[in-house]
């Protein structure tokens, strides 16, 4: 199936506005400032008549003509079939759990990496942090490539890089060697991130993105997605952050070098999944919309203008001056996520005595806890919450609703640190360490799902900028703990 793309006519993209949580904490100032010509625009508009297997909601329109845009284009990504969005979904899931797994498949083989290279056991736990600083700088470069040349010509490129990368790590004798191509993977894996968000953002309407990005999320927290089937669709579970280890422990069944060939496969397969359930995003509402155009599999033509190379970079930085956004992205990623990989990268030193394949068993605990908070709480009650709000508000959206949801999260979390450092301080059972991880893996999820839904729904015109600022400090996170829990 081609790619499809709106013709649009070229505009300037959007300058960054206060997210709406700003005008609806000051107090219903957003309802008075509407004028009496706004209001009877919007009593003009005709709810969108339902069709068996398509998802549309008036949320989407702003005026009669976006009503006609929109109704008149079958191929307008809001009103594609369900089975066609889980599709996409599968897709950008599948892509996200590379962007966690190259970075910890090899966890469960450290000591043997330390004995092929003859290095320390904090050198060993470098080649966990190196993928990491690439996955939060390589979204700079993507971003304004995807922009330019369309989502799934980036994907392809991406998953390109990577794959040659995973075949180097692989082959590499070298530890000096192993570490450039274990960034290059990184950097490979990188739009999984900022594009894949996007593309989420361009299918499903505001009251449907919770959970969706709840399955986002926790595909780079274990790998969780939407199967490829056709029908209503089922999850199930593959690898990722979490899922990495377990796998890779397995893998090394057959040699200690074997989680990186998986990685090759892995990476190899993935681009002829891609052509068929891609998408190209719809043009923002201010735009006037053209009849849609088939795209080839792998565009190279400019298909807005062309954006500038440090847009990404001034958009970035721009976004300190939301102190909603960059305080509730950077508590999360600095005082919360970091712990996670500090814990991930000590299991190994923690129980050096087992073999890869029980080392890789001890992130059950890990995995049990972050599928049990994506089911019962995370998205879906992140969704409920602000639904609830809503009625409280005549319908106006409080996104930071969603942000309750942190506060027995973080409490789950420290509980599970705690008792995690008491079990390796005073050699208690390792059942304990089961506990513990999935006590963090629990709170780890939730906060996770509900810090992104919350920044995507404070910012929804601007998902790739909001997403390459999370992204950027999620890894950077990842990239300095393994550099300092060693030590302590």
């Amino acid at each position: 199936m081609a790619e499809s793309h709106p013709q649009t006519a070229t505009m300037p993209t959007p300058e960054l506005e206060p997210p709406p949580a700003f005008e609806i904490e000051t107090g219903n100032s957003r309802r008075k400032s509407l004028s009496k010509d706004s209001k009877d625009t919007l009593s003009r508009v005709e709810p969108v008549p339902e069709t068996a297997g398509v998802t549309a909601s008036p949320t989407l329109i702003k005026s009669d003509e976006d009503l006609h845009a929109v109704n008149g284009d079958p191929s307008h990504p809001t009103l594609w079939p369900k089975w066609k969005k889980r599709r996409v979904l599968f897709v950008v899931c599948a892509y996200y759990f590379l962007f966690t797994f190259i970075t910890t498949v090899t966890v469960p083989t450290f000591n043997d990496l330390q004995t092929y290279f003859v290095i320390s056991y904090e050198q060993v736990t470098y080649t966990v942090a190196v993928p990491a600083l690439a996955l939060a700088v390589s979204p700079f470069f993507w971003t304004p490539l995807a922009e330019a040349l369309g989502r799934r010509t980036v994907m392809v490129l991406g998953c390109l890089v990577a794959m040659l990368a995973s075949l180097g790590v692989a082959l590499e004798t070298t530890y000096k060697g192993y570490m450039i191509f274990r960034f290059l993977q990184g950097w490979g894996v990188g739009p999984a991130s900022t594009v894949g968000l996007q593309m989420l953002e361009d299918i499903y309407l505001e009251h449907e993105r919770g959970q969706k990005v709840g399955y986002w999320c926790l595909s780079i927290d274990i790998g969780r997605h939407h199967s490829g089937h056709s029908g209503e669709g089922s999850l199930t579970p593959h690898k990722g952050l979490l899922f990495g280890p377990l796998i890779g422990g397995f893998a090394a069944l057959a040699s200690w070098n074997f989680p990186n060939w998986l990685t090759v496969i892995k990476t190899a397969v993935y681009p002829i999944q891609l052509p068929q359930y891609s998408v190209q995003p719809p043009s923002p509402l201010s735009q006037p919309t053209l009849p849609t155009k088939a795209l080839p599999w792998l565009n190279f033509r400019t298909l807005l203008t062309r954006p500038k190379p440090w847009d990404s970079m001034l958009h970035f930085l721009r976004l300190f001056a939301f102190p909603n956004i960059a305080l509730t992205i950077m508590f999360y990623c600095w005082t919360w996520y970091w712990f996670i990989l500090c814990v991930i990268t000590m299991l190994p030193g923690a129980y050096p005595d087992y073999n890869p394949q029980v080392q890789g068993l001890l992130f059950l605990g890990f995995i049990v806890g972050t599928l049990i908070s994506e089911m019962l709480f995370s998205g879906g009650l992140s969704d409920y919450l602000v639904q609830r709000a809503m009625e409280r508000t005549n319908g106006e959206r409080v996104p930071e609703k969603r942000l309750l949801l942190c506060f027995p999260a973080a409490v789950l979390s420290t509980i599970g640190l705690v008792l995690f450092g008491c079990t390796v301080q005073f050699n208690w059972h390792w059942f304990i360490a089961q506990i513990a991880t999935f006590l963090i893996g629990t709170g780890v999820q939730i906060g996770n799902t509900t810090t992104i839904s919350y920044v995507v729904d404070a910012y929804p015109q601007h998902v790739m900028d909001v997403t390459l600022f999370y992204t950027f400090h999620l890894n950077l996170s990842a990239f300095a703990s393994p550099f300092f829990i060693v030590p302590w």
